[in-house]
């Protein structure tokens, strides 16, 4: 089987050689099991496991009164507590007591532990307390368009920073990538779904994980008693990609409590299927409290839930692109004073289909108060404007 290359595949490697363990959670389908494969294949060690807690049989063998107890379970699989232990766990949200296990063998005994979970809602609320100081999280996201060009195997060269990629343009390499990043538009960046060849079968690939999220991690993590009520939610987010999200419209259009949407979104949020950017500002507290803007985990898979504009499937490329590397933040004064993007408090970003003087010059306005360092207009169409970064050089 090919392993493709995953940013985020470096730090997961330098983790191997620490004590803390180690958590890659994420959407379903984004990779997390193929990292954590990667990663056992790295070990040296013959002391080592991987299990997927997918199966009750492997539940079993950490469903010990006594947790000691455990060794013995695992020495059929020729697991030691004489030397280092590597223990990779798969699907960890199946053994919602697990944690404490791995506190207790982490507390008394030399083995690293790398975990998958499928959900961030469940990790984060309950991984904070049970192992406080001894994990690291790891969030995995769909493909960057960057990485989507390493699994298709075609090869690009840019610049590490977007001042190198607006100076270092190249109009025949951007017509090269422009059908890929097409590709990219419409069918977004989950790996199976990117290796897939049959446009029909990648349509369902996208069909079917909306299904498996909502039929196992929604319904079996939420406590919501009208699930319906979510998914019509999700059904009416597609739209509003780009958007500020207005609680009191939705809750009308649901016919339900403000409080509710609320509680709906940010379950979304904590799963992966969606995340609210906040609005820039030099105040914590402002940040937190402003209305919010809402993408989608993936283009492909809102696409496949609803009706999205162009321009609204690039921009939500763009923050597919962009949230891995930055911290982001959107600006907003009026309706006619808007920056798409504020990366890290330092640099604005506005999205265009293409390009225009008049697009970078209301940028150069918008930006006038908030002193940023870098201001760009990213484009899906070629222009050689110095500000300008395509979108197949992201």
């Amino acid at each position: 089987m090919i392993i493709y290359n995953r940013s985020l595949y470096s730090n997961l490697e330098q983790e191997l050689h620490t004590k803390q363990v180690t958590v890659i959670t994420g959407m379903r389908q984004v990779g997390k099991t193929t990292a954590l494969g990667h990663l056992f294949a790295m070990v040296p060690s013959e002391n080592k496991i991987l299990l997927d807690l997918e199966n009750p049989l492997y539940r079993k063998l950490f469903e010990e009164e006594h947790f000691d107890n455990v060794w013995n379970n695992l020495r059929q699989f020729n697991i030691k507590n004489t030397e280092k232990a590597y223990i990779f766990l798969d699907e960890v949200q199946n053994l919602p007591n697990i944690t404490r296990v791995i506190k207790y063998l982490y507390d008394h005994w030399d083995v690293k532990f790398v975990l998958t979970g499928s959900s961030s809602y469940y990790l984060r609320n309950l991984f904070p307390e049970s192992l406080a100081g001894r994990k690291i999280v790891f969030e995995m996201f769909p493909l960057t368009f960057s990485e989507f060009l390493v699994f298709k195997q075609v090869q690009r060269q840019v610049g590490d920073s977007l001042k190198d990629r607006a100076a270092q343009k190249n109009r025949i390499a951007h017509e090269r990538l422009r059908p890929y990043y097409m590709e990219y538009l419409q069918f977004g960046g989950f790996p199976a779904v990117i290796l897939e060849q049959n446009l029909k079968r990648k349509s369902a690939l996208l069909t079917e994980i909306f299904t498996s999220y909502f039929e196992k991690d929604a319904k079996n993590l939420a406590d919501f008693r009208d699930m319906a009520k979510l998914r019509d939610l999700i059904l009416l987010l597609v739209p509003r990609v780009g958007s500020q999200v207005e609680i009191l419209k939705l809750a009308n259009a649901l016919g339900v409590a403000r409080e509710t949407i609320y509680n709906y979104l940010s379950f979304l949020e904590q799963t992966y299927v969606v995340s609210l950017l906040p609005k820039h500002s030099s105040s914590i507290d402002r940040r937190a409290a402003g209305s919010k803007k809402l993408y989608f985990c993936d283009t492909g898979l809102a696409r496949a839930l609803g009706d999205m504009s162009q321009g609204q499937s690039v921009e939500q490329s763009v923050f597919q692109c962009l949230r891995g590397n930055h911290a982001l933040s959107f600006y907003h004064k009026n309706q006619t004073n808007e920056i798409d993007f504020i990366l890290d408090d330092k640099i604005a970003l506005e999205v265009k289909m293409s390009m225009s003087q008049r697009d970078m010059a209301n940028l150069i306005i918008r930006s006038k108060t908030l002193l940023l360092q870098e201001l760009y207009i990213a484009s899906l169409e070629y222009t050689d404007h110095p500000n300008a970064i395509l979108l197949t050089d992201l």
